[in-house]
């Protein structure tokens, strides 16, 4: 698609949506070879859309010196407007897709994804049925990553492991998960007394740093417990739980995330008496301006969930 713009330095500017969305992929790898593979393109063709569009702002965006490829202070400048262009474009073809299907109304949410496979599908299912013609969607982000989505207009509501830090930003507690010392049940009676978690975390790896807050401060206190402990970083909850399945480790996990592997008799939880266990909290994010009118009927619904 074209676009015409109105431009001091040129009368008749026709700028394709394809050339602008060449250069902010090369932009940020500032990898002509890269962004060539992500766009699904031929090499020189990436190389063409930026030409073209260089002869069509009658700038140099990239400076090419040797192996090295680096934006020019013009195409720096550039940058975050051709993003925000192509922002707004993809915006308005969505937001035309859902008209088109029925929809009145549209429901960004950026949320994390160990909130995603636990505790959001009760609350989509309550919203979708309440609000059938709100077109809702889901981007799944890390929880780092969340803030700067709802910052920049890309979500109207986040559901993340972590607050938000930004004057810009609102974020309140939804709910606080009870975290629990987790093994495999495979061979254990589940009728007979529970293992002392001292012997567990003593004889078996503990899988640790699957959530963002706080296993700094849990191995520290067990290491005050007198107890050592073997670890293995393990980034993602859904693999710590195969883990902890396959008896490759123990962990301590949300309550929320193993709810279903603990009544399934999957997964057995252990007490730990004497030490001391942290909650995760879950956090909902918007704009400090407020959340729109259909994010606050959503927000109505965010109940704590149940044990």
């Amino acid at each position: 698609m074209a676009v015409v713009f109105s431009c001091p330095f040129t009368d008749n500017l026709h700028m394709d949506m394809k050339h602008l969305q060449t250069f902010v992929l090369t932009a940020r790898t500032l990898n002509f070879r890269k962004a060539a593979e992500q766009l699904f393109l031929a090499q020189p063709t990436v190389t063409q859309h930026i030409r073209l569009l260089e002869t069509e702002l009658r700038v140099q965006l990239f400076d090419r010196g040797g192996k090295r490829v680096r934006l020019t202070p013009a195409g720096e400048r550039f940058l975050q407007y051709a993003d925000q262009l192509l922002h707004v474009y993809e915006e308005g073809v969505q937001e035309l897709t859902g008209w088109q299907q029925g929809y009145r109304d549209r429901l960004v949410l950026a949320v994390s994804p160990l909130v995603a496979r636990s505790t959001l599908p009760r609350v989509m299912n309550r919203f979708t049925a309440a609000h059938p013609d709100v077109e809702v969607v889901v981007h799944i982000a890390l929880s780092p990553e969340i803030p700067a989505l709802v910052t920049d207009g890309r979500a109207h509501l986040a559901l993340s492991r972590i607050p938000a830090h930004s004057r810009d930003l609102y974020s309140y507690v939804w709910y606080n998960d009870p975290v629990v010392l987790v093994v495999s049940a495979d061979g254990l009676d589940l009728d007979a007394a529970p293992p002392d978690w001292r012997e567990v975390l003593a004889n078996n790896r503990l899988l640790t740093h699957n959530h963002p807050i706080y296993w700094d401060d849990l191995l520290l206190s067990i290491h005050r417990h007198g107890v050592r402990v073997r670890t293995m970083e393990v980034s993602l909850v859904d693999i710590t739980k195969v883990f902890i399945e396959e008896g490759l480790g123990v962990s301590f996990l949300p309550i929320s995330t193993v709810r279903r592997e603990l009544l399934e008799g999957r997964l057995m939880e252990v007490p730990t008496p004497g030490l001391p266990l942290p909650t995760a909290a879950t956090y909902v994010i918007h704009q400090a301006v407020g959340p729109s009118s259909t994010a606050a009927e959503f927000m109505q619904l965010l109940v704590p969930p149940q044990r």
